[in-house]
């Protein structure tokens, strides 16, 4: 039987109010709340417009995201009785807009920067709320919080999981302001969508979150009944012209709740005010309801844009309105574009609402569509349910990056116990990549394109991958510093649109989608040191069917920003960066080793979580039975936390095979544990360790497989076992 996910509490905090009931009456007033910036001083006079929160001030917190996240969780969370199993958050701005003030001044003190990563947003909503699970950071650009979403309803659907808090929150920042400004996106006049002068955008701020809960017994209430995921691969930031992607999105979103697209009464549209977006969704539209497009409307002119939130924002909305009857209008619209074939909702109105398309797109192609909805009898035709358990996902190909080189040199440099710390030349990176393809490429989004090729090569005759996980701490620091160098020395008035375009942490995917045209789900996890397990998560509950997808991390090493972003860098050297990249696939024909997220757990709040790793480790076999190695990433900031653990793994578990701390093999950085999966996948497949890694002689796996180990603020296991 399908499990259906229920939303059992939800919360939002956006410029029309600090709560739904605030919110609800701004759209049923038809009013908007996007006026000239004032929380901090602008180059441009008058202001920009923007959709900006009355926050009172407030010294000696984690800063403005993490407000708004707060104050929608706590909404959403009011009538709980117990805290969630996990929580899925949206974010691009993360600390970005304490990190410009910090930057600025020239601070250094890592310290200060400590949530300053967009992980960091969803550690502090699991610490706050005694969250003993996992806290996955999704950062897709404005589709962020709709994706997350997607992600928290697989999770509630897989049976491994009850309770999920899902949502989104960005906070107003100079990089955001002055970077669509730098794209001439910004109307500024205020954002008109699908009016027929619309220039752009106005840039917001907000958070919303969703408490979605298993309750198969329940026959009434609201449900997130499908979402589907898309990526355009057309153009870094401008969406397919025809709308190819947005079309992937819905009808894939219709298909998982097994509905006819007809039973939809009312679509809450991305609807930016932009030209390209708007375009480019009518015509989607068009596409798919040929015969007339039902009820539809915008609600950015009234929020403004509250990237990474307004997916979340939305679909709290679209919950409201199937339960008040509410169809809000296409606020600020005063003249229909007539060449997009699509009349929008002008005035609100009060109807009958059962089921909701809301959709939300983003930079890089990433499209989301969630459908929202009345609950159905439980004798109503159900969606048909995933394969339990999914077919296992089998690594065609893999390759690595480190600061010995590609794959091999790595391979070489450890079995002969050499340090493959360091950080290798971007020209060697670069090295088989055409020049057409990367010349307004920087490092991250290059090292994760050549990640990408090579272990598709190594896949040999594989199609090209259909979707792409990626995971990445700390996202494309060259491009955001050199963003907002630039804006500093021209004191706020010059800035770069390709670098702001490449800030963004979804920025190297999307490359990667271009590179293979691939269409699928393209999501980006940064959560720090634990991302690429983040990344695995999701493709994990995401990827289910046979065709090949990519799973990779990478994170870069900057000589201003890493050291004062990760905590681990500078405490030991030389400065290291590079990642793993792994094309999988569900194919019950194929034959590779087989990798598996096996345990996500709060390492911080959660102190049994090393006991569930055992528990769940010893259940079937012995440790040493099941696995011939142990692969441990300990971050140097979490060095004696991580010793512990590990001190306490080997004890309860008796395990008595070869222990590789393998960062101080690759050095210090967040993608490091790609490096670990890939080398794990290599030595199981020849089934055997070498002699450097053991510290004695090589180990025969004898069919066993290798645990990779992330230990400190998190625990994580995953599992490489041979075919």
């Amino acid at each position: 039987m399908t499990i259906r996910v229920y939303i059992a509490g939800t919360g939002t905090v956006c410029a029309l109010g600090i709560d739904l009931a605030e919110t609800e009456a701004a759209l049923r007033e038809n009013r908007s709340a996007i006026r000239p910036l004032t929380r901090f001083q602008s180059a441009h006079d008058p202001p920009l417009p923007v959709g900006e929160v009355d926050l009172a001030p407030e010294t000696g917190g984690p800063g403005r995201t993490h407000r708004l996240a707060r104050m929608a969780a706590d909404q959403a969370m009011a009538r709980a009785s117990h805290p969630p199993d996990a929580i899925v958050i949206g974010v691009t701005t993360g600390g970005m807009p304490e990190t410009e003030s910090l930057l600025k001044q020239n601070i250094e003190d890592p310290n200060r920067f400590r949530h300053h990563g967009t992980g960091s947003v969803a550690e502090d909503l699991a610490d706050r709320l005694g969250c003993t699970g996992p806290a996955l950071s999704i950062s897709t650009a404005c589709s962020s919080s709709a994706v997350a979403i997607k992600i928290a309803a697989d999770m509630i659907r897989s049976g491994r999981f009850k309770r999920v808090l899902a949502g989104g929150a960005d906070g107003l920042c100079r990089l955001t302001y002055y970077g669509f400004h730098a794209l001439q996106l910004i109307d500024p006049d205020g954002a008109r969508p699908f009016d027929r002068g619309r220039r752009g955008m106005s840039v917001a701020e907000g958070a919303a979150m969703l408490l979605l809960c298993a309750n198969p017994g329940q026959s009434a209430g609201i449900e997130i009944l499908g979402a589907g995921l898309s990526c355009d691969a057309h153009h870094p930031a401008a969406p397919h012209p025809e709308g190819k992607g947005a079309w992937l999105a819905m009808t894939a979103a219709l298909s998982d709740a097994g509905i006819p697209k007809q039973s939809v009464d009312y679509i809450n549209l991305h609807g930016t005010g932009t030209p390209d977006n708007d375009r480019s969704e009518a015509r989607a539209l068009a596409r798919l309801y040929p015969e007339g497009v039902p009820a539809a409307s915008s609600i950015k002119g009234a929020t403004g844009h509250t990237l990474a939130a307004a997916g979340a924002i939305e679909a709290v909305i679209a919950a409201r309105c199937i339960d008040r009857g509410l169809i809000p209008a296409n606020t600020r619209l005063l003249i229909p574009d007539p060449q997009l074939g699509l009349v929008p909702v002008s005035c609100p109105e009060t109807a009958p609402v059962s089921t909701v398309l809301s959709n939300s797109f983003g930079f890089g192609g990433n499209n989301a569509a969630l459908v929202i909805g009345a609950g159905r009898n439980r004798e109503s035709a159900e969606r048909p349910g995933r394969p339990t358990p999914p077919p296992p996902m089998r690594i065609m190909g893999s390759a690595c990056i480190t600061g010995a080189g590609f794959t091999e040199q790595t391979l070489s440099q450890w079995s002969e116990a050499g340090s493959c710390s360091g950080a290798l030349p971007l020209a060697q990176i670069s090295e088989g990549l055409l020049p057409r393809l990367i010349r307004r490429l920087k490092r991250l989004p290059r090292m994760s394109l050549a990640l990408a090729v090579a272990a598709h090569a190594h896949a040999g005759g594989v199609d090209p991958p259909e979707a792409v996980f990626f995971g990445t701490g700390w996202g494309a620091l060259s491009e955001t510093h050199d963003f907002l160098t630039g804006l500093f020395e021209s004191d706020d008035k010059f800035t770069s649109p390709t670098d702001f375009i490449g800030s963004v942490h979804n920025a190297p995917a999307g490359q990667i989608a271009l590179y293979f045209g691939a269409n699928g789900a393209n999501v980006t996890a940064s959560g720090g040191d634990y991302s690429f397990e983040q990344a695995l998560v999701c493709a994990d509950l995401a990827a289910t069917g046979p065709a090949p997808f990519l799973v990779l991390g990478a994170d870069e090493f900057h000589p201003a920003l890493s050291p004062r972003f990760d905590p681990s860098v500078g405490k030991t050297e030389p400065f290291s960066d590079g990642g793993g990249a792994m094309v999988l696939s569900r194919d019950k024909e194929s034959d590779g080793p087989a990798i598996a997220p096996v345990l996500f757990e709060n390492g911080r709040n959660h102190p049994l979580g090393l006991s569930a790793l055992v528990r769940r480790l010893t259940a079937e076999a012995g440790v040493n039975d099941h696995y011939g190695a142990v692969f441990v990433g300990i971050p140097a900031a979490a060095r004696a936390a991580g010793e512990e653990q590990l001190a306490g793994f080997l004890k309860q578990t008796g395990f008595s095979g070869p222990v590789v701390d393998y960062r101080k093999w690759t050095g210090e950085f967040a993608a490091a544990s790609a490096v670990a999966a890939v080398l794990a996948a290599r030595y199981v497949a020849a089934g055997r360790v070498p002699a450097a890694m053991t510290g004695k002689a090589p180990v025969a796996l004898d069919r066993r497989g290798i645990l990779v180990l992330g230990l400190g603020s998190w625990v994580t296991a995953v599992e490489v076992m041979p075919s």
